[in-house]
């Protein structure tokens, strides 16, 4: 009889080491946190709803400060939105086909604050995809627009597998910082007083630009930057700033209003 409870106690110190150790080889085996995992992590997305003045931020995400000019806005009713492509250390602002197919755009401003909505990583084809939106509040607008857009980084082949998260945002982040400033600590809970008559310091003046009939649109924009507004008629392309329109003509400046 003992030599039967002696087998017994053998039988279930086997199994409890079984047990312990395909538990030890479950904890090793545990899948780790993907790179989209880890991003969004890193990145609040914004979670935007609707009252009855229109769209609205519900929970505020991360504030990202835009540092390239570029990225090509539409409207929150627009259907398309036109990526920028940033790619060993240039952003590429989107084509006019897909410019003009925007009907209520304009470019961010180097400096204004925006919103992550959506973060994509693709492994296979070594690029990540960040959505954004405007930080209306974070900009000061007195009529918020809620611009979005989007802006595709892409990596060497075969290379983003392999990246560390830290390299991956060190990447994103020549394009789109997070902001560490008061923007970003205010922007979830707006300020109940705000002094109305303030006056802003003046800005420095700057010297001033010079369009010239027979420019290239690169010239134009080299000299007084992305335009508010692009329209694409063929072989006639208008560039519409906030005070000007530029025309173009087979590619050449034909006429500035």
């Amino acid at each position: 009889m003992r030599h039967k409870i002696d087998i017994a106690a053998c039988l279930l110190a086997l199994m409890g080491c079984a047990v312990l150790l395909s538990s030890g080889m479950s904890g090793q085996n545990a899948p780790a946190l993907s790179l989209a995992d880890q991003l969004n992590a890193q990145y609040k997305l914004v979670k935007m709803g609707s009252d009855a003045n229109g769209l609205t931020v519900v929970d505020p995400g991360t504030v990202l400060a835009i540092q390239k000019g570029g990225i090509l806005g539409a409207s929150p009713q627009s259907v398309v939105m036109c990526p920028s492509k940033f790619q060993d250390g240039q952003l590429k602002a989107p084509g006019v086909f897909c410019s003009a197919m925007v009907k209520d755009s304009r470019y961010l401003k180097v400096g204004e604050k925006v919103y992550p909505t959506k973060i994509d990583v693709n492994l296979d084809k070594d690029k990540v995809t960040i959505q954004v939106v405007e930080c209306d509040f974070c900009n000061g607008v007195e009529q918020p627009s809620f611009y979005k857009s989007q802006v595709v980084f892409q990596f060497a082949k075969g290379s983003l597998r392999n990246m560390s998260v830290p390299q991956v945002e060190d990447t994103i982040g020549q394009v789109l910082a997070i902001d560490t400033g008061e923007s970003q600590q205010d922007a979830n809970t707006q300020p109940q007083n705000q002094e109305q008559n303030q006056e802003p310091a003046p800005a420095p003046q700057a010297q001033p630009q010079t369009i010239e009939l027979g420019q290239t649109p690169q010239q134009v924009v080299a000299a007084v930057g992305q335009p508010d507004k692009i329209v694409n008629l063929g072989t006639k392309l208008i560039y519409i700033y906030k005070d000007m329109k530029v025309t173009f003509l087979n590619g050449k400046v034909t006429d500035v209003q």
